[in-house]
């Protein structure tokens, strides 16, 4: 795997899709995993959100990412449909085939994460942003988010089923953002199934490889061969 410092720039003398990503971002693990799942490679860019190269704002000019350049210069600038360009071409662990519901069901969900939650999330975390902002409210309002998820978790291992899919996968990234706001809180809460089922999450392999430190890119560098060998 990949360490700091360690560029791995053997890359394909064939064109790659390029991916810009932070490594934190729960936005960009996801797209992350759906890729290196999928056996997708891509040139990947490791940026610093506060010194946003102009390749990634010539890109998409939201200036966030994850945002992938196709090899056809098509960009795609939302993390989900980075996950589902991913998946498309490759799913050998079935994440767009749950073992109940349906890919639409799973898609519903994602988009209550992403909504509500998200800006619950981001509330409780930051609560200066705007100043004033109730942190107490934003953690309960998040939190009914994330029983809803122990109800589901209550009748099978996964969110759809009991194999992880796509709403595991893009899901978890910001349940662990919540519970790393107050650690000693989350674990206190009454959510047995679903710490379970994010330590399996954080656990699995397709994870952990995702999370490797990679130097921060330069414009004129050559990025780094994603997923690594």
């Amino acid at each position: 795997m990949a360490q700091e410092g360690d560029p791995q720039t053997d890359l394909s003398a064939a064109a790659l899709p390029v991916l810009y990503s932070f490594r934190r971002c729960p936005y960009a693990m996801r797209a992350r995993m759906a890729i290196t799942v999928s056996g997708q490679r891509c040139e990947l860019r490791e940026v610093v959100l506060r010194d946003k190269p102009a390749d990634l704002l010539a890109a998409s000019a939201k200036g966030t990412v994850p945002v992938l350049v196709d090899t056809d210069g098509r960009v795609i600038d939302q993390s989900l449909d980075i996950m589902l360009w991913a998946l498309e071409r490759n799913d050998p662990d079935g994440w767009l085939r749950p073992a109940r519901g349906t890919l639409n069901d799973m898609l519903a969900l994602i988009a209550e994460c992403d909504g509500g939650f998200k800006r619950h999330l981001d509330g409780y975390k930051y609560p200066d942003r705007p100043p004033g902002g109730d942190t107490s409210a934003h953690r309960a309002c998040g939190a009914a988010f994330l029983e809803e998820l122990e109800a589901r978790l209550r009748s099978s291992r996964c969110l759809h089923g009991d194999h992880a899919a796509l709403s595991d996968i893009a899901i978890a990234p910001f349940v662990r953002q919540f519970a790393q706001v107050d650690t000693a809180w989350f674990d206190a809460q009454p959510w047995p199934r679903l710490r379970a089922w994010l330590a399996q999450r954080l656990g699995a392999t397709v994870f952990t490889r995702v999370m490797d430190k990679y130097p921060v890119w330069r414009t004129g560098e050559a990025g780094v061969g994603f997923p690594a060998d």
